[in-house]
């Protein structure tokens, strides 16, 4: 993800922090995205339940649990591993998890062997004592799924009232002195509602707001028609980068961020180059550090049964289960042409991706969702909104495959070569 606010109105800051180190271990998680050593930010699906039923779900979670979830010792066994590979933060998601009964007994592990830990929720179950349990537990960050307001929101998550009760769960948790955040998808029926949610940050007094993109994985595969245009998104993203700097002006402590799709921070760049080309010169420097869409690099997933994905979109790949093979020995692997490609994908890029200016900043954006469209994880990904000229090419170069989802399993997109 994205920290707009960081890049738009802390440059000189951060770079100053960075000059004192860069190790991991070093950090605050504010910056870990630009750490030297690169150990994965860890989101963890605890579990595939879920009380609501999200269109744009990547887990195409339901009310039922799978029998093959890890139990709690072998929960506790990952966390061990995890913390011995030096992960410096697990993020706590699902489903929800908040319907595993374990769930604090794993996160305290956690917290007690060093690792960050946060939280993410649609909110509904955030009752005051949950919050205070959140709290006591060692959760630094818990963040709340609203994609809309009231009826948008609830029509969207497949709940009347899941947004009062989800408001209601952040408000406890900020009651009780956490650092809060709230979760919004940009597509075609959100995007009114990307001012209000902007507006409820201010008002509520939000710490983090949080915007992600479209990613056409699980459920949200079925979305795909309904993400913004390119010109859309540009404007959105103009929007979201305003918000941030009048924030900042105003003097609000808040974080905004953006997430999935790294085509933003070049935009950003580019924004600010018009500007201030100074400024923008330390906001390349970062952004060259931060290295773009880092799947299977700095960001890992684990599933409900213990399978490892580049990311929480991979859920049709895995490279392996920890209940085989350690978690730590799955990542370093790179016989893997997935794993060994993502983290040195460079080459393999194709298309406008591979012909960019760029991609040491944007790291080839998001694979799934090429794969998603064109059937190949090494093509374009097709929601990158900057134009030719911007990224340095003269005309259009076409990559000429059809325009249908990718068979995931059968096709021999995964080999490196391809």
């Amino acid at each position: 993800m994205l920290g707009v606010t960081k890049l738009l109105c802390s440059t000189n800051s951060i770079s100053t922090t960075l000059e004192k180190g860069r190790e991991t271990s070093t950090l605050p998680s504010r910056l870990l995205q630009f750490s030297s050593d690169k150990r994965p930010v860890v989101v963890w699906n605890i579990t595939n339940r879920c009380n609501l039923h999200c269109l744009h779900c990547y887990s195409s979670s339901s009310d039922n649990a799978s029998p093959d979830e890890l139990t709690t010792e072998e929960g506790l066994r990952l966390i061990d591993d995890l913390s011995d590979y030096r992960v410096p933060v697990i993020i706590f998601s699902g489903g929800d998890p908040l319907m595993r009964p374990d769930l604090f007994t794993l996160a305290a592990h956690a917290f007690k062997n060093g690792i960050r830990c946060a939280l993410s929720t649609n909110g509904l179950f955030i009752e005051k004592d949950t919050a205070k349990k959140i709290k006591d537990t060692g959760f630094s960050y818990v963040g709340v799924s609203l994609d809309g307001i009231g009826e948008t929101n609830d029509r969207f998550r497949g709940m009347k009232g899941a947004f009062e009760k989800g408001l209601s769960g952040l408000k406890n948790c900020q009651a009780e002195g956490i650092t809060v955040g709230l979760r919004f998808n940009l597509n075609n029926r959100t995007r009114e509602h990307l001012a209000p949610l902007f507006d409820l940050i201010e008002r509520e007094g939000i710490d983090r707001g949080y915007v992600s993109h479209l990613v056409y994985s699980g459920r949200g595969s079925k979305l795909r028609n309904e993400d913004l245009s390119h010109e859309e998104t540009r404007r959105a993203v103009d929007y979201i980068f305003s918000r941030a700097e009048e924030f900042y002006a105003k003097g609000l402590n808040k974080e905004i961020v953006i997430g999935n799709n790294d085509a933003d921070g070049v935009y950003l760049y580019l924004k600010v180059l018009e500007r201030d080309p100074v400024k923008a010169q330390k906001v390349y420097e970062l952004l060259a550090l931060r290295g773009g869409n880092s799947s299977g690099v700095a960001l890992g997933n684990i599933d409900s049964c213990g399978n490892v994905h580049a990311d929480q979109f991979w859920r049709h790949y895995s490279f392996g289960n920890i209940k085989e093979r350690e978690f730590s020995e799955i990542w370093g692997d790179r016989s893997d042409p997935v794993m060994g490609g993502l983290k040195d994908r460079k080459a393999l890029l194709k298309g406008r991706c591979g012909k960019c200016r760029f991609v040491d900043i944007c790291g080839g954006n998001y694979r799934v969702r090429a794969e998603s469209v064109y059937g190949d994880i090494w093509a374009p990904d097709p929601a990158c909104y900057l134009t030719d000229e911007e990224i340095g090419l003269k005309s259009e170069i076409a990559y000429n495959m059809p325009l249908t989802p990718g068979d995931f399993m059968s096709s021999p997109v995964y080999s490196s070569n391809s």
